[in-house]
């Protein structure tokens, strides 16, 4: 049996991501932006039910692709409300919207949306070596810094936790603990 980061032990969903996908340095434009919408709507709730409700936010929100997603029209975010397979708040849904519209314009700013969130960490990982589970933040200097300057672009749901929540997921840290099987060396 596979060691892994206890939060995850909950169910095969957990463990599949958990194995799969989180922590893993993520620099492609179109999956930082897919993770910034989940982590942006699972503000307040469980990582869990974001995941359980991953395919119908995928229907919902065109594969997640960012440059419609920035012009969704006021018909398509009241259809939105209206879909019991997403989370249907409101500001949530809107800032999807004006989200796609901010990350364009860092795209343009620094040609790639990947080059300016890993510039905050200098390209590589940040291991934070953790022995166990609690040794794990919620949230770190480097996240505020990093949420301040979203918001400072438009950006929003990007409190600090949401940004170190979104850090770990595309691999900008490594938190995985250190007994875990997919540790990163």
């Amino acid at each position: 049996m596979k060691t892994r980061c206890s939060w995850c032990e909950k169910d095969d969903l957990y463990r599949k991501y958990h194995d799969e996908e989180w922590g893993i340095p993520v620099y492609d434009d179109a999956k930082l932006f897919e993770f910034l919408i989940l982590e942006t709507f699972q503000a307040g709730l469980s990582w869990h039910t974001i995941l359980k409700k991953r395919e119908h936010f995928r229907s919902a929100f065109n594969n997640f692709d960012y440059k419609i997603i920035a012009h969704y029209s006021e018909e398509k975010i009241q259809e939105l409300m209206l879909d019991a397979g997403i989370i249907r708040n409101q500001l949530k849904i809107r800032s999807a919207v004006s989200n796609a519209q901010a990350f364009m314009k860092v795209q343009e700013e620094f040609g790639s949306f990947s080059k300016y969130i890993w510039n905050f960490v200098d390209g590589k990982p940040i291991d934070n070596k953790p022995k166990i589970h609690t040794d794990i933040p919620a949230t770190t200097p480097l996240s505020d810094t990093i949420s301040k300057d979203l918001k400072k672009r438009g950006f929003k749901f990007v409190g600090s936790t949401v940004i170190y929540a979104q850090m770990q997921a595309t691999g900008m840290v490594n938190d995985h603990v250190e007994d875990c099987w997919t540790r990163l060396p």
